[in-house]
């Protein structure tokens, strides 16, 4: 993953996630979203693997 698709992933998440907080109301799978921000801002170790898990669903949904 380069440098500036990692940024950009942050700044969806964190508007997402800015959105949510807002509207006062968070299921699980908000919560998932939440959860994905802050492994992508925080640069963890499981970081790889969470972005294996998100490239594998993006080329999933947007296979043609």
């Amino acid at each position: 993953m380069t440098e500036q698709s990692a940024v950009l992933l942050a700044v969806v998440f964190g508007f997402i996630t800015v959105l949510l907080v807002r509207s006062r109301e968070m299921k699980w799978w908000e919560a998932a979203l939440v959860g994905l921000f802050g492994m992508y801002l925080g640069q963890t170790p499981l970081l790889f693997a969470v972005d294996g898990l998100v490239h594998w669903f993006i080329s999933t949904v947007t296979r043609t």
